[in-house]
């Protein structure tokens, strides 16, 4: 028998394959805009202007400064580029700092968005905003902060970097697993989670083995989209907490922290939490940590926080931001319990059910 509950979709047109990027100009007309502001991160600033190019007079400006954990300052600098180009709307092109970019602008003036994605990040179908400022990452939801419009050309994803491939996808299992034991998890959220986790599983060590590989590439991007949908949908939970507390305090990389944490935050919740991450589970022998742990060692992603640099000594002021404020979790979050976790994941030892 199923439980009460309650769903609520989400707004969004999404776009979804090979050469699919030959369509925003059309997609910028839809939306009934003449002026395109164009985001990436420096790295992919070749891939704007060509797109610029292919624009031609729909492209109104550009900003390549995109960052990680979309600093406020950056944001502002952003907005000033917006209003001297006379933009009527965004197009960010890229993964997680990109689309971070695009929502916080949007967040603030309402701009229409069109996100073409590049990585695994999930973040473009959400209205959630992350952003950082004094050392503090806070994230923030409003309907204003989600894409109108997303395109996935698989095509664009064959030349990210196989490490940043890996890190990205464990990432957005991360929203999947989580999504799992929300409390406010519904049948249809459950469902997009454990498709996403099943697409990201059988595509991720394909694209180890053939970073060319358009199938696998396809796969990922179906996965990550889904997981997506997951994490717009329902409460994430001490995973995402301890991310974003990592990346605010110590200015972790993103995807690679959420790639060492999932398999011990999966562990620590697994014993509160058994019957909703049954299915996940199933999928890796029974043991949902350990085995999240065993795939990361065969996709050859990152383990341990030491090697993202991380002083040791900065576990015990995690441990007491994680503990403040805690988001609503199935097992209780205690600084002994989440500093025991931490210690793990920067020694980059194999989780055990505890």
């Amino acid at each position: 028998m199923t439980n009460d509950f309650i769903y609520q979709s989400t707004p969004s047109r999404v776009i979804f394959g090979d050469g699919t990027l030959a369509q925003v100009g059309a997609e910028i007309e839809r939306l009934s805009c003449k002026r395109a502001f164009l985001l990436s991160t420096s790295f992919q600033a070749a891939d704007l202007a060509a797109l610029a190019d292919r624009l031609g007079s729909l492209a109104a400006g550009n900003f390549t400064d995109a960052a990680m954990h979309t600093p406020v300052a950056v944001t502002q600098a952003a907005m000033a580029a917006y209003d001297a180009c006379g933009a009527d709307c965004i197009v960010a092109l890229g993964g997680g700092s990109t689309i971070g970019l695009g929502k916080a602008i949007a967040y603030r003036n309402d701009a229409p968005q069109i996100v073409i994605a590049t990585t695994y990040a999930g973040s473009e179908v959400t209205d959630i905003l992350g952003q950082t400022e004094n050392g503090t990452k806070t994230t923030v939801r409003d309907p204003k902060i989600r894409p109108e419009v997303v395109i996935y050309d698989p095509t664009l994803t064959t030349g990210l970097p196989v490490a940043m491939s890996v890190a990205s996808g464990l990432n957005a299992m991360a929203h999947a697993v989580e999504g799992l034991y929300a409390p406010d998890a519904n049948p249809v959220t459950s469902l997009l989670a454990v498709e996403g986790i099943r697409a990201l599983k059988t595509a991720l060590p394909l694209i180890v083995s053939d970073p060319k590989d358009l199938t696998a590439r396809s796969q990922a991007l179906y996965g990550s989209w889904l997981c997506g949908v997951v994490l717009g949908s329902v409460a994430m939970s001490l995973h995402h907490k301890l991310c974003h507390t990592l990346g605010g305090a110590c200015d972790l990389p993103h995807a690679e922290t959420h790639a060492i944490l999932l398999p011990h935050t999966a562990a620590y919740n697994a014993p509160a939490a058994v019957q909703a991450l049954e299915p996940a589970a199933a999928m890796f022998g029974g043991d949902l940590g350990g085995g999240l742990y065993d795939l990361a060692v065969k996709l050859g992603a990152p383990l341990a926080l030491k090697n993202l640099g991380l002083d040791q000594g900065a576990l015990e002021h995690v441990a007491d931001l994680a503990v403040k404020d805690p988001y609503s979790n199935p097992r209780d979050v205690t600084r002994d319990g989440i500093l025991g976790l931490l210690t793990r994941a920067y020694d980059g030892v194999r989780p055990t059910a505890s």
